[in-house]
This record gives structure tokens, sequence and C-alpha cells, in this order.
């Protein structure tokens, strides 16, 4: 039973009371989705992370520009900590070859406007441009780029360029990432609301400071035109590494995110593994409402307290699993009075095979105060 938080008041030991309503489900197999001309191929829920169609998708291969997700990601979060600052671009940052957003020495533009510029544009010396100002070298911002990975669980990805192209870091190891760990940079990527609004932008005006202009970048992403729900994400080819296509769309409340590498027909197989995604989930809200029980008070003239659950958040699921779904409630063996309406008091949880799918508070329906003292001979003899 996992570790459960205490109030001292109600520190009294949780009883789980465990609602099964099944087991886990198990990952779809790659031979039962559609045929990708991708060497590899990965298509995941956003919400759960659960992998409905996979194709070599932990293979290591060089993922192009891809990689601005990541430096894109880095960039915004650093921009909504500073402020949004102002980079002044110097003759280091647009020494870079490749795709761009027309950056120049001397031109000035905030962190956020050098993010729309790597992902609609992608534009390597935006790239570049972060990667010098935030960290003072692109090797030590690359350090930063692994340390971010590994915090998210992209065990097959090295990353040693801000851009994407083609490279090798001083103890010779080069650029690479699997479809499975784009898919899963993509996952946390989205939740941030900046780069999901620049991501899903078929176009975005960006504001230069100097000199002062507005230039609107058109977005590489055709999916974003071609395919319905499309919100993103990234682009990306070199010679070395292929077609490369990181997408994501929502319908009826359901995020799926795919991923390719190396895949000639990329737009083709991005659609269809979007479509036989869809119809292989559904939303699922997670029930919680049902849940009523009754919890013993220690100092209180109520002897018993009711309290309540509600229902979780909606998750998607394949369809033939939502029956399998571990529904556990953790109630207090009993209560420290005083206790009031509206207290959280346990909590309930939803699993998949030992991964947590949501929770939701379990509630005091009803108040239990303090049970007033009698007052002993002397303050009845003196009034005290």
């Amino acid at each position: 039973m996992l570790k459960q938080k205490r109030k001292k008041k109600n520190a009294g030991a949780f009883a789980g009371v465990l609602l099964l309503l099944g087991i886990f489900f198990s990952p779809m197999a790659a031979a039962s989705g559609p045929e990708v001309s991708a060497q590899s191929a990965v298509m995941l829920t956003a919400d759960t992370g659960a992998v409905l169609f996979e194709k070599d998708a932990h293979t290591q291969q060089p993922m192009a520009s891809t990689t601005k997700m990541m430096t894109a990601l880095l960039t915004l979060e650093d921009s909504q900590a500073l402020g949004d600052p102002v980079v002044e671009i110097t003759q280091e940052m647009v020494a870079v070859e490749g795709s761009s957003m027309g950056l120049q020495e001397g031109n000035r533009i905030s962190l956020k406007n050098l993010a729309a510029g790597m992902l609609l544009a992608s534009g390597n010396d935006a790239a570049n441009a972060a990667a010098l100002y935030l960290e003072g070298s692109i090797e030590a911002f690359a350090d930063r780029m692994n340390s971010r990975a590994a915090e998210l669980g992209m065990e097959n990805t090295h990353f040693v360029t801000p851009s994407g192209l083609d490279g090798v870091d001083a103890h010779g190891e080069g650029h690479f990432s699997t479809a499975y760990d784009m898919a899963l940079l993509a996952r946390e990527a989205l939740k941030n609301e900046t780069f999901r609004e620049l991501c899903s932008s078929a176009s975005y005006p960006v504001e230069f400071a100097e000199p002062v202009k507005q230039v609107t970048y058109t977005n590489h992403n055709k999916l974003l035109g071609w395919y319905e729900g499309c919100v993103g994400v990234k682009t990306g080819f070199t010679e070395q590494a292929g077609r490369c296509l990181v997408s994501a769309a929502e319908r009826n409340g359901v995020l799926l995110i795919a991923a390719t590498l190396n895949a000639p027909d990329d737009w083709e197989d991005h659609m269809a593994l979007l479509d036989y995604g869809f119809s292989q989930v559904e939303p699922y809200l997670l029930p919680g409402g049902d849940v009523k029980l009754a919890v013993p008070v220690v100092g209180s003239e109520c002897q018993s307290l009711f309290v309540q659950g509600v229902n979780g958040g909606t998750v998607s699921l394949p369809s033939e699993d939502i029956s399998r779904v571990e529904r556990r409630v953790y109630a207090p063996a009993f209560l420290y009075a005083p206790v009031r309406a509206g207290d959280t008091v346990g909590e309930i949880r939803w699993y998949l095979e030992g991964d947590l799918l949501g929770s939701a508070p379990l509630t005091a329906g009803e108040s239990a105060p303090l049970q007033e003292e009698e007052p002993g001979l002397w303050a009845r003899f003196f009034g005290t």
C-alpha cells in the first residue's frame, strides 16, 4: 500500500478500502496497426503514456530538427522564469548552416520569439542564439538538454546540438534519440501552454526589438492544415536522419502523440497512425462520486462521520481495457475531532497495472465539532 500523508489531528491509520474493477492492459502490438514507411515509429496517449503502436521505437538514430522541441521547451521555461528577456544577436549565434529564421548580428529579439522561430521556421539560428544566451556555450546547453532528457526518462537519447544538426561531442558520442523518446519529449513539452500555442499555430507574428519590425512565420508542419485536430508538433530533416516528424492531435478530449524517424512518407504515416489511434481509444471518466463511507470519530459527540468521493479526471484508454481499471479508496480507520465539512480526509486512486492514472480527494460530508467537556466539581461549585 502506498504511503499516505496524515494530518496531525487525523492521524489514524488509513484503512485501504480497495474497490477492484480489474487489472491493467498491455501495450498493443505493432502488428495490429497500420503499415508505415518509417524506420522507427511510435504512438502513445498524452495523458497516460500508454503505447498504442510501435515499430523499432527504441532504436537509436539521428532525429534532426525534432531536437528543437527540447531547445524550445527549455527556452520557454527560462523565458517565463526571467520575464522574457531580450537577446542581442551575435555573429557566433548566426554562424550556423541550414534552416533559418533570418537573424542577423545586432538584432534584438525576446526568448519567446526565438522559440517561435524554432518551432515554426525551424530556425537553427534561433536555437543557437537561445543556447548561447542561456548557457554561454553549445556544449553547456547540450549538457542541460541531456540532464532534462534523463529526468523525462529518455533513456536512449544524447543531445549534442540545440538545432538537431549532426554532431559529435568531446567524448566522441553522436546526436541521437529514438521515436519513443521523442514522443516522451513531446508529451512533456505540450504541457507548457506557450509551447503548445506556438507549435499549433499555422503562422505566428514575431516581434523584433531591433530593428523594430514584425515578421510572420509559417509553420513547416503541413498536418496543421491537413489533419483534423492537429496541435503540432515538429518537423525535421537532415541527409543522415531522413525525414523526421513528431505530431499530436486531439479529438473529443483524447490527445495522441505520434513520432517517426527516417520516414520517406511521414505525412501519410502520421495520418494513418492518428486515425488508428483514435479508433482504439476513448475518453474515460474515473468514477468516484459513488464512494460513500461512514468513518468513526474520536473526541466528538458525533460517533461517526459521513465521507464521500468525487470523480477524477478523464483519461484516454483503449476501449476493451476500460473494464480492467483498478480503483483503490484510502479511507482513515478513524478521525480526530474537530472535522469540518469539506475537509480532505482520504483519497481515491485509479491504477493500470500499478501505474497511477489519477486521484481525487475523499472529503468529509459533514462537520464533527470537538466535544465540550463537562465542568468539574470545583467549576460547578465556584461557577468558574
